[in-house]
């Protein structure tokens, strides 16, 4: 779909796009989502085009009813679920900006985002209202709690979102929406603070779109598979936002992975396009073979995966067993679509991450900020203009304008362009972990910690891993007369768990006389990764 059939009377509004529009489109019978439950207990979810618009359109009149205006920010804090589509959309059909959280964040994390934003209301369920016990005190701004499993209202702003959904019409007036209206937030780690508010806008869509369709090569008649989580900016640019503007059937589960199921799904539900990360790949490559024995999947057209790099053998291990390629694609929460990527049409060249697209100008320039015109590394960076860039980090217009230099956006990733115009990602120039394609900061690891009684200094850094493509990795003080044994080790990742998420909990914890630092008290974090790695850690001349 080109832009002129995507923008009807210039009307930019994400929610009108993948909900209305498909329906004027004729779509309106069509499957929208077929939700797998997660027990074989419970009824699969299936909504069509012309059902997601209507319970889309409640949740925006719901919205409205309780005060919500433009601007104002709201948050989904859900498993997977039919819920967190439903309020995703109708929030974007309200000119409500539409946030996101892990369902798996702790209290602080869930703090950290809902403060600094100012979120006026948040959707979740029942089991994480005791995550809201401690902090809400501390969230002034938060009015509303809608949870999605109870009947009845709690009390202090605590509302049943199935009486309310009861209670609204199926009919809504969707705003003429301008493409630079807020849309969708984000949250993105930093190395040296606290998590960064990425906000995007209305015409996000555009480029979304043309990804969709000229990377994922996506069709209306497409049943399409996107294992993100809606935290990630993939799960909602690629799990929700591109192909519902093509009109393409997603199919979804609420079961985590399971190499068996996620096979059976591939083979009955018919799956032509899946779009993964190479974290899920590589724990596939350690299953047993016999689980892919006699596999066919003759309508399975494209694998496409995000997060980090992707890995040679990976590619060659799909060619074996799925017989098709794995395409690799790059962008950034802050870049909200595809920047790079290997693609149909594209010869695919191993170790790469392919081309950028035809929209995006990428160019890769020196530290003395000079453009490299050969294969030589540097700082891969993007001219600014695409239309799917972030507009700012909220309440951080300082950082913000610090990413721009010199006409460019600056990624902090480092790569190069080989002589065939093939980019070649190297690393980030920073300290933030990259594990599980989710990215953590070793700042807010290194202040949890601290947090526990029996540490007196902390350091963390990722150190390469073959499933997770980094690992966190802790170094800690203890204080003095604590003894470090299996329960304190246990003590520490539960900590952590709780406080910011389990992809941040160290996988490994060493326990040193002291944390390096440099003469102005820095944690020099090279030091201990090459202590980890057994290399060489540089030059060490400022280290106290």
């Amino acid at each position: 779909m080109n832009k002129n059939k995507l923008i009807i009377n210039n009307q930019y509004n994400i929610g009108y796009i993948t909900t209305t529009l498909q329906c004027e489109r004729g779509l309106s019978e069509k499957t929208a989502l077929k939700l797998i439950a997660n027990s074989r207990e419970k009824e699969e979810i299936i909504l069509s085009f012309g059902e997601l618009d209507r319970l889309t359109n409640r949740f925006a009149n719901l919205l409205k009813g309780l005060g919500f205006s433009a601007g104002d920010i709201f948050f989904t804090f859900l498993p997977r679920c039919v819920e967190q589509y439903i309020s995703f959309i109708g929030t974007l059909k309200a000119e409500v900006v539409s946030g996101v959280l892990f369902s798996n964040f702790g209290e602080e994390a869930v703090l950290d985002r809902l403060g600094d934003s100012g979120a006026k209301g948040v959707i979740t369920k029942k089991s994480f209202l005791k995550k809201f016990k401690k902090i809400r005190s501390q969230l002034p701004s938060l009015k509303y709690i809608l949870v999605i499993d109870t009947d009845e209202d709690m009390g202090d702003g605590i509302l049943s979102y199935r009486r309310l959904m009861r209670e609204n019409s199926d009919e809504f007036d969707i705003p003429l929406t301008s493409p630079h209206t807020p849309s969708v937030l984000h949250y993105t780690s930093g190395s040296t603070g606290k998590p960064k508010g990425v906000l995007h806008i209305h015409k996000s869509i555009l480029l979304q779109n043309y990804t969709g369709v000229h990377v994922l090569d996506l069709k209306e008649e497409d049943r399409y598979w996107c294992t993100a989580d809606m935290g990630w900016v993939t799960g909602t640019s690629y799990g929700v936002i591109a192909p519902w503007s093509v009109g393409a059937t997603q199919i979804q589960t609420e079961r985590g992975y399971n190499a068996g199921e996620w096979m059976d799904l591939l083979k009955e539900e018919e799956v032509t396009v899946w779009y993964s990360a190479p974290t899920a790949l590589r724990m596939l490559m350690q299953e047993d073979p016999a689980i892919f024995e006699n596999l066919q999947l003759p309508h399975l057209r494209h694998i496409f995966s995000v997060g980090e790099p992707l890995n040679p053998e990976i590619i060659h291990w799909g060619r074996q067993i799925f017989k098709r390629d794995i395409y690799d694609t790059y962008f950034q929460t802050e870049t909200g679509s595809i920047m790079v990527s290997n693609r149909p049409g594209l010869p695919l060249k191993e170790g790469s991450m392919g081309k950028p697209i035809d929209p995006v100008e990428i160019e890769i320039i020196s530290d003395e900020m000079e453009i490299i015109r050969d294969c030589t590394p540097g700082n891969l960076c993007i001219k600014p203009g695409w239309d799917s860039m972030f507009v700012e980090y909220i309440n951080n217009r300082t950082v913000y304008e610090d990413k721009f230099k010199k006409g460019y956006y600056y990624t902090g990733d480092r790569a190069y362009r080989d002589d065939e115009g093939y980019i070649r990602f190297l690393g980030r120039s920073d300290d933030i972990i990259n594990t599980a394609g989710h990215l953590v900061s070793p700042f807010e690891v290194e202040s949890a910690l601290l947090e526990i009684d029996d540490i007196a200094e902390s350091g963390v850094v990722g150190v390469p891993d073959p499933i997770l493509f980094e690992k966190v990795i802790a170094f800690v003080k203890l204080k003095s007369g604590v003894e470090y044994n299996q329960e304190l080790e246990l003590k520490i990742k539960l900590y952590v768990m709780n406080k910011i998420s389990s992809i941040a909990s160290p996988q490994e914890i060493f326990v040193r006389d002291n944390i390096p630092k440099n003469k102005s008290g820095k944690i020099l974090r090279r030091v201990l990764k090459a202590e980890y790695m057994g290399t060489d850690p540089g030059d060490i001349s400022t280290m106290e």
